[in-house]
């Protein structure tokens, strides 16, 4: 027998495997895991299709096809309002996992300190324990009956940067709970920044869903915080296509070197006819353009619907997630709660405990629970009636 040592000893199932295997087994609606139950737009997958009969289809350059670098470029002035250099500055990457994974194993050092928003992303603390760092994490204020929504303790933050602290991790709009940042919040990172030397790594995979129209506030539109800033985003939720991993990084020069190094090691490079689609894809639509509206409409009818149920709805500034107070059906832990709706009410959910360090402790749990309405209308319809009669 060969005694093995986990690296991630603490690390099973993903809780998003875990609901998404007891919604298949019990045949539950899947509100839980973050995918569409649609189609991409028909344009995307010919020019993906023409891209595959046509070629190029062997690899493609590590750093990314230079019509997708350069389409990145035009796409980041537009929405965040900083110039990359398509060369230099810009990495196409497996998806936003590669490029965050990539990103933090390049940069972390042994016994370097990361600070963690939580409720964070789960691919976070994993990664950094792999590069040998340690996790700090800093709580949000979590939502309370005057102020029903999530915010950023920005005092907390400050106070959790120390000489050791070399990545701050931000996630905005925010998985789980559809937060958005604001230029108030820019002001007090800015702050911090300039009195610390860290690195900003922020995870920007929802940057075209945000409603009511507001902008997406973007850490690279100053600055000062552009300097120290690795962007992240992802083509495959963007245009409904987790499956495709296409994703991308952008960093100055000298940071962007470095990602690479552990890219090029990791995958290489990508598929190359999907960079190639998706290239001349944004040359010839305005698909993103529409994305925000198409996602508020779906936002707005399942809250419009869960008001017949005993789930309250927090706002959802953006994302395609959609956090309900669950507290009318009683205490207790929310991860029992969420198997307890996939079972009686035929609904898969996450807890929002999951996105914490201790999903069991009291701290973890606010009894919320978060759904996904990046759906079908006629799921989201049969997903509201199931949890209307709980």
């Amino acid at each position: 027998m060969i005694n093995l040592k986990s690296k991630l000893p603490l690390v099973g199932d993903t809780i998003f495997s875990e609901m998404s295997t007891l919604a298949q087994q019990l045949n539950a609606i899947n509100l839980g895991q973050g995918f569409p139950d649609y189609q991409p737009d028909t344009e995307l997958l010919n020019a993906v299709c023409q891209a595959i009969q046509q070629g190029p289809n062997q690899y493609a350059p590590m750093i990314g096809v230079p019509a997708l670098r350069q389409a990145i470029r035009d796409k980041t002035i537009a929405h965040q309002g900083h110039a990359y250099d398509p060369d230099a500055d810009i990495t196409v990457t497996s998806g936003a996992t590669e490029a965050l994974t990539s990103s933090i194993l390049a940069l972390v050092q042994a016994g370097d300190e990361v600070i963690l928003i939580d409720p964070s992303y789960d691919l976070y603390a994993p990664v950094v324990t792999l590069a040998g760092g340690l996790t700090v994490r800093v709580a949000m204020n979590p939502p309370t009956a005057d102020t029903p929504r999530f915010s950023l303790d920005w005092d907390a933050i400050a106070h959790a940067v120390t000489p050791k602290t070399r990545l701050l991790m931000l996630n905005f709009p925010h998985n789980p709970s559809g937060l958005t940042l604001r230029e108030e919040d820019l002001d007090a990172l800015e702050h911090i920044a300039a009195h610390h030397d860290f690195l900003i790594l922020s995870d920007e995979a929802y940057e075209h869903i945000v409603f009511d129209g507001n902008p997406h506030v973007s850490p690279v539109s100053r600055p000062a915080l552009a300097s120290r800033c690795i962007l992240v985003s992802s083509f495959a939720k963007t245009f409904h296509a987790t499956g495709w991993k296409i994703g991308y990084c952008c960093a100055p020069s000298s940071i962007s070197q470095e990602v690479r190094k552990v890219h090029q090691f990791t995958v290489y490079s990508v598929s190359t006819p999907m960079q190639t689609g998706i290239a001349s894809y944004l040359k010839q639509t305005q698909a993103i353009h529409g994305l925000s509206a198409f996602y508020q409409r779906k936002r707005d009818r399942l809250v419009q619907g869960l008001k017949a149920s005993r789930l309250q709805p927090l706002h959802s500034e953006g994302t395609f997630f959609l956090l309900v107070d669950t507290r009318a059906l009683g205490q207790g832990p929310e991860k029992d709660l969420a198997i307890r709706l996939t079972r009686e009410a035929g609904v898969a959910t996450i807890p929002v405990s999951a996105f914490y360090a201790d999903p069991a402790a009291p701290a973890a749990n606010h009894q919320l629970l978060r759904l996904c309405f990046a759906k079908q209308d006629a799921t989201l319809d049969d997903a509201i009636e199931k949890l209307a009669n709980l």
